[in-house]
């Protein structure tokens, strides 16, 4: 067969992954490469028996040796190729996610586009590019923004290691018009300020969009807990329903009903700032990152939320253990007081702490960056949730993710599993999800579920 242009052909021993929609060729799966093609540049991929499978760009310094932008022969990756791209890719935004103007535009291999990141924040964007491949056509892809989404601005935050693997290095900055280092959005009719240059990644985590607005039923409904229900009750302006507590007095406190949350990993926020949109009576706003906090205080401010939440600059993993000790130590006492046992209670506790929550959520950045750090991040993963559920109240809620690919959602939900039996608790599963609609999946590829997210509630054996 007369090939036109350089081709790599597969093994004949190798898993059909190509065939199955996989956009990656490793290395270890070609058996020649022909044609001395250029790192960068388009070359077709070939089955053993030298059938033509797709097309992709090539880097023979990468251990993804080809990454799949078609399944028909294309001849260059243009800025004519990529602005029918982003206009595929905002058709099926403006499909899944009517009027919003905030959202991941481009999701790498799940838009066809491996190796590019772009996310919308109104009319800027910020993208991240971390392959050789993208990185040879950024004229092309910044043309194409400007032309399909004519925004005012266009940042990059390509300060990514990943890219050094690539033979690249990390780079960030303004590409096009002008762009404020902070950006404000609505996500789900809340107000998000979102730090472009300094916040994490690319500023913001929107696959998690679809999972914070799930938290709204565990917000409402604690009050009978606290003996406070609603009852009929004369006022002067007439017969009304009122929250009376169990001492026969009304309560004038608005979120009665709510419950107490904990969110630990908070970045910006945002489970913050929707359990107090859907009803919360306090939330601890938590993060190891003072800049974080900074971020969080400044997004609950413009929400009008600040009578209602706390903030916490600590370890997650030590502030949790640091309630649980404090949590034993006072059980411990409780328990002596009832019984023959002596503690000397005239001792101060040496322990910290000791307080639970409703809702506990956690929502760590990833644990497992390697495949080889998979056992350690479970060990984490196990850990986190551990300390976490022994905090949540009898038949309270624990929200909990993971981010990291490299674990996958068995081994993730094994994890937390373990840790209910340590810790002795019934788990009873509400809702497994994963990333949101501006983050799409292609079927068979495990890496695409990346995101898993669950919501138990929380019993004691």
């Amino acid at each position: 067969m007369q090939q036109q242009r350089p081709y790599v052909q597969l093994k004949r021993a190798r898993k059909k992954r190509i065939e199955r929609s996989h956009p990656w060729v490793f290395q270890s799966e070609v058996e020649l490469v022909s044609g001395d093609p250029k790192p960068g540049s388009l070359v077709d991929v070939w089955n053993e028996k030298g059938k033509y499978i797709a097309t992709g760009y090539y880097n023979p310094e990468s251990q993804i040796i080809v990454r799949i932008v078609s399944y028909e022969p294309i001849d260059v990756m243009d800025t004519a190729f990529f602005v029918a791209r982003f206009e595929a890719c905002l058709e099926h935004r403006d499909r899944f996610l009517q009027g919003g103007t905030a959202y991941r535009l481009v999701y790498g291999e799940a838009d066809f586009l491996p190796g590019l990141v772009v996310d919308r924040f109104d009319d800027v964007l910020v993208i991240q590019i971390v392959t050789l491949g993208m990185d040879v056509c950024r004229d092309a892809i910044i043309e194409a923004l400007v032309q399909v989404m004519k925004p005012q601005g266009i940042y990059e935050r390509s300060d990514v290691p990943i890219r050094e693997k690539e033979g690249l290095e990390q780079r960030t900055g303004l590409l096009y018009g002008e762009c404020p280092r902070h950006v404000q959005v609505k996500e789900n009719d809340l107000i998000i300020e979102v730090d472009i240059v300094e916040g994490q990644k690319t500023g913001y985590f929107f696959d998690q969009r679809e999972n914070r607005a799930s938290i709204a039923p565990l917000m409402k409904g604690w009050g009978k807990r606290s003996g406070i229900a609603l009852q009929t009750v004369e006022t002067e302006e007439g017969t009304q329903k009122l929250p009376v507590n169990a001492n026969g007095n009304v309560v004038s406190f608005p979120w009665w009903d709510g419950a107490t949350v904990l969110e630990c990993f908070a970045h910006t926020g945002s489970f913050t700032l929707h359990a107090c949109k859907y009803g919360a009576k306090k939330v601890t706003c938590l993060d190891i990152s003072d800049h974080a906090i900074q971020s969080a205080k400044r997004n609950v401010e413009l929400n009008d939320f600040t009578d209602r939440v706390e903030f916490v600059v600590a370890d997650a993993f030590d502030y949790l253990r640091d309630q649980v000790r404090g949590r034993d130590e006072r059980s411990e006492r409780n328990e002596a007081g009832s019984t023959a046992k002596k503690v000397d209670t005239s001792k101060k506790m040496t322990a910290g702490g000791g307080r639970t929550w409703d809702v506990v959520i956690l929502d760590p950045p990833a644990f497992a960056k390697t495949r080889h750090a998979v056992e350690g991040a479970y060990r984490g993963y196990k850990d986190i949730n551990l300390q976490g559920m022994k905090l949540v109240n009898e038949g309270g809620y624990l929200v909990t993710a993971s981010c990291s690919f490299h674990m996958r959602p068995d081994q993730f939900m094994q994890s937390i599993l373990d840790a209910a039996q340590d810790a002795g608790k019934v788990l009873r599963l509400i809702e497994w999800r994963a990333a949101g609609k501006d983050h799409p999946q292609i079927a068979g590829v495990d890496e695409g579920h990346y995101l898993k997210f669950a919501i138990f509630e929380v019993r004691s054996k």
